[in-house]
């Protein structure tokens, strides 16, 4: 017997185990340009793999999650967010199913195009951006992926799949994007579904984590709000007294084996009534289909919503990002004043795609620490 399990071999083995709506690899609808595939990897491992090594990924470790990572070494920063939702996605894709490394790739893939600062980066280049196109995120990672990785000779991008690049576009191309983009559907597939949900469910519990592990959350504010507070208690009837800090990390892990597990039990219940045969039955359906128990959630939005007040819009947090959305805006405006301080491949590409769209992707793939040295050096500030 040969012990070598080739990528046909790989393929075989999903339609055999994996459901009928599932996206199977070997079913893939291609890439932008077409290459050879690989002996022992699937199309979605070349994705996945491709993810992990490029410079966007690399970057991610210094980019702000909640606090810039000056801030403290414990807390999460975008790659280890990423990590953390990537597993979570893995998990719940393979309970269901479904394509658990297509999952995976767009997971890994959702955040590449996170501004320095995170959100409050994102929020000043949309401003910035108004006359000029634009700018989100979720548009950003589709540019890095398809235009601006740099590691293959014969194109721009990574030439990923048109079915990873769907799950990074998550609610389609509304605006001009250089290349073309995957077919608009109802819904994205339920791998894209459910890299959404792995995404909440990692960021929602890990920055409550780090909330309180900063002091800016303290456990007894929590007490109001219902899925921490029976959460809470659970775990103090089944492991009677321990230490604070292990109470609050196994609340942390219940919180999220709670979501996930609701999350797979609610919508294998309605994968079963909708008796699909195909990933594309599931993308011409108008509701989405992987989502949560009314009563959980209901919970989960009383806890995003006391996150939003308590933490996100924390005064030390709001602080941080309005001087995070300095350093942006005045590197920017900087950039567009005198363009000579771009690197000499960003200002190349200024012919091609705009001064301010090729401003924006520099500025973009800054991280935190490189962000605040370059203000430091061209204008004399400071976070």
């Amino acid at each position: 017997m040969n012990p070598v399990r080739t990528r046909a071999v790989f393929e075989r083995e999903e339609f055999e185990r994996l459901a009928p709506f599932a996206v199977k690899s070997g079913a893939s609808r291609g890439r932008l340009h077409a290459e050879p595939e690989h002996p022992y990897r699937t199309v979605f491992q070349r994705d996945r793999d491709r993810i992990v090594h490029s410079l966007a990924f690399r970057r991610l470790e210094y980019k702000t999650q909640v606090f810039v990572y000056h801030e403290g070494d414990h807390y999460r920063n975008r790659l280890t967010h990423t990590l953390e939702a990537s597993q979570i996605a893995r998990t719940i894709a393979r309970s269901l199913r479904l394509n658990e490394e297509l999952a995976e790739a767009v997971v890994l893939a959702h955040d590449l195009g996170h501004t320095p600062f995170g959100h409050a980066g994102e929020r000043i280049l949309e401003q910035l951006m108004k006359e000029h196109g634009g700018f989100d995120h979720n548009r950003q990672s589709l540019r890095v992926v398809d235009l601006l990785e740099d590691r293959y000779p014969c194109w721009r991008g990574l030439n990923l799949s048109a079915e990873t690049r769907e799950g990074i576009l998550k609610h389609g191309c509304r605006w001009e994007h250089p290349v073309p983009v995957p077919e608009a559907t109802a819904q994205p597939c339920l791998e894209a579904q459910v890299a959404d949900f792995g995404d909440e469910i990692a960021y929602t519990n890990h920055d409550l984590d780090d909330g309180l592990r900063s002091g800016l959350l303290q456990p007894e504010t929590l007490e109001g709000v219902a899925i921490w507070r029976d959460t809470a208690r659970a775990v103090t009837r089944r492991l009677g007294p321990v230490p604070e800090r292990i109470h609050r990390a196994q609340i942390i892990v219940s919180l999220i084996n709670e979501l996930a597990t609701d999350l797979v039990e609610t919508t294998a219940e309605r994968l079963a009534a909708a008796a699909l045969s195909s990933a594309d039955d599931v993308r011409a359906i108008p509701q989405r289909l992987v989502g949560y128990s009314p009563e959980i959630e209901k919970r989960k939005r009383e806890l995003k919503r006391f996150l939003y007040r308590e933490l996100y819009n924390h005064p030390r947090v709001v602080g941080s990002n309005q001087r995070a959305e300095e350093v942006v805006g005045d590197l920017f405006c900087a950039y567009r004043n005198d363009v000579r301080g771009l690197p000499v491949q960003v200002r190349e590409r200024i012919a091609e795609d705009g001064e301010a769209r090729a401003i924006a992707d520099y500025v973009a793939g800054m991280t935190d620490r490189f962000a605040i040295e370059e203000h430091r050096q061209r204008l004399g500030g400071s976070l």
